[in-house]
Formats: structure tokens, sequence, C-alpha cells
């Protein structure tokens, strides 16, 4: 078992949006600017008038590296995982694994959904290929 996030103020909506099936990213009310990791305060113009908002679950493969190292034991390797371009959140980048696919078909650029899988009070993210979805 990986060790879970702390759900705090500022990061729980990112981390149990996934009971819902959504992914949500924190966007400044005052000037749109998206925010990740979550923030009570809007790096971009410091306003306070910040919040969660569904964005649509799928972006393009920005990189992605392949884990071959088994870190805690009973660790399936190798696994893929991928930085990823959140499509609807302009600047955000969400890392997660990539699921489901052999990590030799995985490319720079190709398009992702997101997926969630629950584990206690927190929805861990991770992104899988859509067929044909590259740039």
């Amino acid at each position: 078992m990986l060790p879970l996030p702390e759900l705090t103020r500022e990061n729980t909506p990112f981390w149990t949006a996934g009971e819902r099936g959504e992914l949500v990213i924190v966007f400044c009310d005052d000037c749109t600017h998206a925010i990740h990791p979550p923030q009570l305060l809007c790096p971009a113009c410091q306003s306070r008038n910040v919040g969660p908002r569904a964005v649509p679950g799928t972006g393009k493969i920005y990189t992605f590296t392949v884990n071959h190292q088994p870190w805690i034991p009973g660790m399936d390797v190798p696994f893929v995982l991928a930085v990823v371009d959140v499509d609807g959140a302009p600047g955000v980048r969400v890392t997660a694994r990539l699921a489901g696919c052999d990590p030799e078909d995985v490319r720079i650029e190709q398009g992702v959904r997101i997926g969630f899988a629950q584990s206690g009070d927190v929805w861990l993210p991770h992104w899988h290929l859509v067929a044909g979805a590259t740039a």
C-alpha cells in the first residue's frame, strides 16, 4: 500500500472528487488563474477568492517515466508515471500513474483521460490512454 496524502482544507476537494468521477482544480474567481497544487491564495493576483471546479478530466502527456524499482514490498513494476497537461486548466499539470497500458506504447502528446481508485477517504487519480488521441 502506498502512503496516502494528508487531507487538508486546501487539498480535500482534489483528493475526494474522484468519488463523483470528477477531476477538480482550484481556480481564482477574480482572475480565473488555475492553481495546482491547491492553495487558499491565488499566486497570480493574491486573491483569497478561490475554489475548486470540475474540469473535463482529459489532457495530453507532457512527459513520463517508466519506474522499474519496487519502492515498497509488493509494488507491481514496471509502471508509467505521467505528467499531464490538464484540459480546461491552463498551465496545470497533474502527475499520476498511467494505468492499463504497456510502457512501450506511451508517447509524449498522447491523449489521456482520468480514472480513480479509492483508498480509504482518498480517491487516487490515474490516467488512461485515449485511443488515437495524439497531437
